[in-house]
């Protein structure tokens, strides 16, 4: 038997179908081979159409279904990821009322900084674990008072991976743990933040149907299957932000393991079991996929918007003949701290760590008799890495310990230099596995259909590639990142 999971990014949507018998990946694709655009009509914003996902996962689905031997008739469940916090508004005809206000989208950080002031610092944090920042509910507020024609037209809001199932299967659902992430709901009462509700001017019927995170949701439509080629009635059984999806996929379910990722943006996300909070709400706490009232598992983020992309622009911008594993062999070239050239990767959007101020990156201490491509692209990955430690330190007053981090062995991590400096400045061990964000998802469509009996079944043939530990470097790193740390500005 198999199980697809699709992993839709902001970058691209991949598809990867899950052999069941021995755990291995049969088939994987993504498109487009460049990243998607995101369209930025004024400084801060980032949007995009949720059709380009939809038409992303189809092509990407075509693939593997053409590079696959599997019997059609043995794919048996479905998984979704999807990048975090984007507002989805549908019409009460399943149309889409205007492009998905995404992620790093930094338009509506002063209604949310207000809400939290007029709601009350101790409502927000103990009842929602988060100040609505910039998060769904604050970009649905923004749209209410800019664009209320269209807000008006609205019937449910969605977040990116509701909108991939509702094409699936034409039903309109979420779930807790995708409530949490647009502080939309209300943990002491186990139901939607009516106080924010109220507050914001918003109908509680906005909020689609509530489904469990491991369950048969719905499914797939006769019209679609026919579309993409695949039988009807093929279950959704499992969605979850790309975090939470990210940290199930590496088996981070129980409190203090924790996890990382090294895209676009990076991010680390440990399990805690109590309603922690920050009170400076520079990381967040959302229900993590095995939330429940009874049993509470709270993934507690740290989130750095300015990681891959700063690589991704360095080299469009500095090393544009290289590829990204020859610009890791550059930047090894350059010694530890890069002679004093220090960089901040702030440069896409507003960062919570740092209060939702947004700074934009930069360089600092550049000399021009003593810099070339090799310091300017070693600060940059050190610099990725300090912002992680600068967040990690935030977490460790929470009660999370980041002694063992869990990443795929994919994007930053494929960098040997970037992990050992992580290794080094977080003084903890690096585990890096053969897994993704779509593989985990399709895991998560195998446990919510029960093909798998529980987690310890589905993850026994998860396989650690690789183990980094602190080097004989981590003293010299630890004294570049307190001379980084000392110069930020925000």
């Amino acid at each position: 038997m198999y199980t697809l999971g699709i992993d839709v990014g902001s970058s691209s949507v991949k598809v990867s179908l899950l052999n069941l018998s021995d755990g291995s990946c049969a088939a994987s694709a993504f498109y487009p081979s460049e990243e998607m655009a995101i369209t930025a009509i004024k400084t801060g914003w980032a949007e995009q159409d949720p059709g380009q996902w939809w038409n992303n996962m189809k092509s990407a689905l075509k693939d593997v279904l053409a590079r696959s031997a599997a019997p059609k008739d043995q794919i048996k469940a479905i998984g979704i990821s999807y990048q975090m916090h984007g507002l989805v508004a549908l019409d009460n005809k399943g149309e889409v009322v205007r492009p998905s206000i995404i992620w790093c989208d930094s338009r509506a950080v002063e209604i949310g900084d207000q809400a939290f002031n007029d709601l009350g610092a101790e409502y927000c944090l103990s009842n929602c674990l988060n100040s609505p920042g910039n998060f769904t509910a604050s970009k649905l507020k923004w749209v209410k008072d800019n664009e209320p024609e269209l807000f008006a037209r609205i019937h449910k809001i969605m977040l990116p991976g509701d909108y991939m199932a509702y094409k699936l299967t034409g039903r309109m659902q979420t779930t807790v743990s995708g409530l949490t992430e647009g502080i939309m709901w209300d943990f002491k009462k186990a139901s939607i933040a009516e106080e924010l509700f109220d507050y914001f001017g918003f109908a509680k019927d906005l909020i689609p149907e509530i489904v469990d995170t491991f369950s048969e949701q719905s499914q797939v439509s006769e019209q679609v299957a026919s579309e993409l080629g695949l039988p009807a009635g093929i279950p959704v059984s499992y969605r979850a932000g790309d975090q939470p999806n990210n940290a199930f996929s590496l088996n981070v379910l129980e409190p203090g393991e924790v996890a990382a990722t090294a895209g676009t943006s990076g991010v680390v996300y440990g399990v805690n079991d109590t309603l922690a909070r920050d009170e400076q709400s520079r990381v967040n706490t959302f229900a993590h996929v095995n939330h429940s009232q009874e049993q509470k598992r709270l993934g507690v983020l740290l989130c750095i918007n300015g990681t891959g992309i700063l690589n991704s622009w360095l080299r469009k911008n500095v090393a544009a003949h290289l590829d990204y594993a020859a610009m890791n062999e550059v930047a090894m070239k350059a010694p530890v701290g890069a002679k004093g050239l220090l960089v901040y990767p702030f440069g896409n959007g507003a960062e919570r760590v740092l209060g939702n101020a947004n700074p934009g990156g930069g360089f600092k201490g550049i000399s021009f008799n003593i810099h070339n491509q090799s310091h300017m692209l070693r600060a940059a990955q050190e610099g990725i890495a300090y912002s992680f430690r600068y967040g990690v330190d935030i977490m460790g007053e929470m009660g999370i310990k980041a002694k063992v981090v869990r990443a795929g062995k994919a994007n930053m991590f494929l960098s040997p230099l970037f992990r050992q400096t992580m290794a080094n400045v977080l003084d903890a061990r690096i585990e890096l596995y053969d897994t993704d964000g779509a593989l985990g998802a399709a895991r998560g469509a195998a446990l919510g259909a029960g093909l798998y009996k529980n987690a310890a079944e589905a993850f026994e043939r998860l396989t650690c590639l690789e183990t980094i530990e602190p080097d004989g470097d981590k003293v010299a790193v630890n004294e570049v990142y307190n001379s980084w740390k000392n110069n930020l500005k925000f």
